[in-house]
């Protein structure tokens, strides 16, 4: 019993070291609680950078904790936003579309939620000079949003996310530097909204990229959307890889 409970302890010992610290954090919008996750790293690297991280439409999901643990585990410090609220998370997927579609209606208090994470990042200890925004499906379409109205973010890293922007608004110079992780045959979003985007970043002079993925759908980096591409969303494990290590590449491009 006691061999067990010392290879117990050394096993957690050593995710703690490999990992760093996980706290629930709870903030607030006005009255709305908000409960994110704060990851530090055990081993920070120079000048602690940090990533906030945007979870897709379900909310805080296991996606987004094990990409905020493999981040901490790499140096950075990291936080997982809440967008809907303590109270709030969608049950199914219905829930998820409609809140989802809430905030992309009501973009400004979408992102107002982004920047209360993003507060909340610096306050767990991350460098206000040093961070990257990114997400996945509707976190992606939120990381674009955070170039859009330029937060103080060094840049932004959109997985699958949504391109589509209201036309009325103006464009305005975008100063993060962005990456696109898009699928190839993502059917969600067409070519006109591609080229809509494209152009927009054009306009906007921002120094973008925007990377494709063959045989890859909606949801590419998501284990659990299955795989059957015909569905419009499913999980294409050559192109989560390429795409992480193309993240990689660009968060020391724009942090280290």
């Amino acid at each position: 019993m006691k061999r067990k409970l010392l290879f117990l302890a050394i096993i957690m010992q050593s995710t703690f070291l490999t990992f760093g610290q996980t706290k629930d954090i709870q903030y607030k919008d006005g009255v709305q609680v908000l409960s994110g996750i704060s990851v530090k790293p055990a081993k920070p690297l120079k000048n602690n950078p940090g990533v906030l991280i945007l979870p897709a439409w379900m909310g805080i999901d296991e996606h987004a904790k094990d990409s905020a643990n493999k981040l901490a585990a790499l140096g950075y410090n990291t936080f997982i936003a809440d967008i809907y609220g303590a109270d709030q998370r969608p049950k199914n997927f219905n829930e998820a579309g409609q809140k989802a579609g809430y905030f992309k209606k009501n973009i400004k208090e979408y992102q107002t939620r982004i920047q209360l994470a993003l507060d909340e990042l610096i306050k767990q200890g991350a460098n206000p000079d040093d961070i990257v925004v990114i997400g996945y499906c509707f976190g992606g379409t939120g990381a674009i949003e955070a170039a859009r109205t330029n937060m103080k973010v060094k840049g932004i890293v959109s997985f699958h996310g949504g391109l589509g922007r209201d036309e009325t608004r103006t464009i305005e110079t975008i100063i993060p530097k962005v990456l696109i992780q898009h699928g190839a045959d993502d059917p969600y979003e067409s070519k006109d909204e591609i080229e809509k985007f494209q152009n927009e970043m054009r306009t906007a002079k921002a120094d973008w990229q925007m990377t494709y993925y063959a045989n890859a759908v909606h949801s590419f980096t998501d284990k659990n959307a299955g795989n059957d591409n015909s569905k419009g969303a499913a999980y294409n494990e050559k192109a989560e890889k390429r795409s992480w290590e193309a993240m990689l590449t660009f968060l020391k491009e724009v942090l280290l």
